[in-house]
């Protein structure tokens, strides 16, 4: 049976993450605290590692009950500790000073800032994709790619590239149920320019999307809706959850089933 493995938690947008053991779902179908915040410049632009690779020497870690978090530049032994709510005017000062330029944190507790507006609940991938797409690049640990992909929800006790399942043809919506709460696959992921990098030190991998969209078609399990891959730089699954589930709570350790498909 396929089951809930991990939940991962980025809480401002484009820095580290933090597995959790639960999350609550919000009513706009985002997990609690995912992407709450994201820092932002003086044109109200994100600041992420699409625009700024310095992104990938800044380790980030939390507290989520405590609300601080934790900054350290890669390799420096200094660590600034900020909650997210007192002190935040000193954490924005502390960021704009690190990229060298004005920095603006914003807040969003009811929908976070998901890259995919229409689809803003948690992403989806099973833990036997990320080991196999690791596995097409030398050197790259199943651990780094976890961390380039930076999906939310990682199911197990499945084959590779099994949540390709959780969506159909553009107007078809996967229905399917985590525990308790019920989820709507919308469309597969599409990749940027961050997977490219290593997560720590911000160094481009040779070709990384050549490889990765010639072995990603290769690998297409049969049955999938193809027409949903303009491209093939897609992976993991961009979800709904409806409003009727608000305040649930996933789980990890939750079973995982596949139920309908209706009209969009």
């Amino acid at each position: 049976m396929p089951d809930l493995a991990q939940i991962l938690i980025y809480p401002i947008k484009s820095l580290d993450g933090v597995a959790v053991t639960q999350a609550k779902v919000l009513k706009s179908g985002a997990l609690e605290h995912d992407r709450e915040f994201a820092m932002v410049d003086e044109q109200g632009r994100f600041v992420n590692g699409k625009r700024n690779p310095k992104i990938h020497l800044l380790r980030s870690s939390f507290d989520l009950n405590a609300r601080t978090v934790s900054l350290q530049i890669q390799d420096t032994e200094s660590t600034q500790v900020f909650h997210l709510d007192e002190e935040r005017t000193a954490l924005e000062a502390w960021l704009s000073h690190y990229f060298g330029k004005t920095v603006q944190l914003q807040q969003n507790i009811f929908q976070g800032f998901p890259d995919d507006t229409n689809a803003p609940g948690p992403t989806v991938i099973s833990t036997a994709t990320i080991e196999t797409v690791a596995s097409w690049f030398s050197e790259i640990s199943t651990n780094e790619m976890r961390r380039r992909l930076r999906t939310n929800v990682e199911i197990a006790n499945v084959p590779p590239f099994w949540e390709d399942q959780l969506f159909g043809e553009a107007d078809n919506i996967i229905q399917f149920q985590i525990g308790s709460i019920q989820f709507e696959g919308i469309n597969p992921c599409q990749r940027c320019v961050v997977p490219t990098r290593n997560s720590l030190t911000g160094e481009a991998y040779t070709d990384f999307q050549k490889i990765f969209i010639t072995k990603r078609q290769e690998s297409l399990p049969s049955g999938v809706a193809a027409s949903r891959f303009n491209h093939f730089y897609r992976l993991s699954v961009n979800t709904r959850i409806p409003e009727s589930q608000a305040d649930k709570i996933l789980q990890v350790g939750n079973e995982v089933n596949i139920q309908d498909t209706v009209k969009a």
